[in-house]
């Protein structure tokens, strides 16, 4: 059931939103790693995040005087979050242990694709527009063109073939964030998005739990061997990675088209090479700089038909008037 109108938005919030998604999700894959190397297990790490900050916003809201306790919402979220944040997120978590991360980086990016080929309430604008099929053409290929000269490493060995279990499973999480993303924006609730979110990262916080278990994480683990950079990447997790940028993504499914929420993915990977670049020293060949262009190229393509859209009604109530 697709949405109703929604009422104008403030446009420097919708920037400011993307700004938050496209920045900070970019710098995620860093602070994961570094709390993961500094002690903190893979799926502990995904319960204790997502399972603080959901606690923490719940409480923020319940202080605002928000209904936090709607069963039929916290349904819906729960389902959402779970195909979001525990899926999703737990299977790139779980490949980067096999797949090379240019790899991984390269099959998260085919998001949008999905994006628009699920979104069946919006295949008349999206197959209409040639600058949105275009841009994410267009993306995709800017980011293989990124992480070109590490995609001939990766197939150069006779391991290439026990890769390809990973990889078919790295697509179906991509597949279950785009349904969980599309599913959280089609499925109207009577609660705040705010709320809704709290409930997401809580009941995918819990589902990582037998994760924990399962793989022993807790036998080894030692609160007083987690090294202080550990704890400093995991509440950037949990204040920026989930409450600040976790929260934007979610209104912005409200506001905005999927398609256009979608560009994260092309845009991620450009933040992880500038920081890569300003912090770790890393070198930026002439091919990735190209690749970054082509990527910001299409990011404006697929923003293109909105944009000619939103002239069109101008005209036409201009005209009326």
């Amino acid at each position: 059931m697709p949405l109703k109108s929604p009422k104008p938005v403030s446009k420097f919030l919708v920037i400011v939103a993307f700004a938050t998604v496209y920045i900070v999700w970019g710098s995620t894959y860093f602070f994961i790693s570094m709390a993961e190397h500094g002690g903190f297990a893979p799926f502990l790490l995904g319960a204790v995040r997502f399972i603080l900050a959901g606690v923490l916003l719940i409480i923020w809201s319940a202080i605002r005087g928000e209904k936090v306790f709607i069963w039929k919402n916290i349904l819906h979220a729960s389902i959402s979050g779970v195909l979001l944040l525990f899926v999703a997120t737990g299977i790139v978590i779980w490949t980067e242990q096999t797949l090379p991360s240019a790899m991984v980086a390269i099959l998260v990016s085919s998001s949008p694709i999905w994006f628009v080929l699920i979104d069946k309430s919006h295949w008349a604008i999206n197959f209409k527009s040639r600058s949105t099929i275009l841009g994410l053409i267009i993306g995709f290929g800017g980011v293989i063109v990124l992480f070109s000269e590490q995609i001939g490493d990766i197939f150069s060995d006779n391991a290439a073939q026990s890769k390809l279990p990973w990889m078919l499973l790295l697509v179906f999480g991509t597949i279950a964030w785009s349904c969980g993303s599309l599913y959280s924006k089609y499925k109207l609730t009577s609660g705040s998005a705010q709320v809704n979110t709290s409930w997401q990262m809580i009941a995918a916080g819990v589902a990582f739990i037998p994760g924990v278990f399962l793989h022993h994480e807790l036998r080894d683990f030692k609160i007083q061997n987690i090294h202080t950079n550990s704890w400093i990447a995991l509440w950037y997790l949990v204040l920026f990675g989930s409450l600040a940028a976790f929260s934007a993504y979610v209104w912005l499914l409200q506001v905005c088209t999927a398609t256009q929420v979608s560009t994260y993915a092309y845009v991620n990977p450009v933040i992880a090479v500038i920081l890569g670049i300003l912090f770790a020293h890393e070198h930026i060949s002439v091919i990735q700089i190209t690749g970054l262009f082509i990527i910001l190229g299409s990011v404006l393509l697929i923003n293109l038909a909105k944009y000619h859209q939103q002239r069109q009604v101008k005209k036409s109530a201009a005209t009326i008037a």
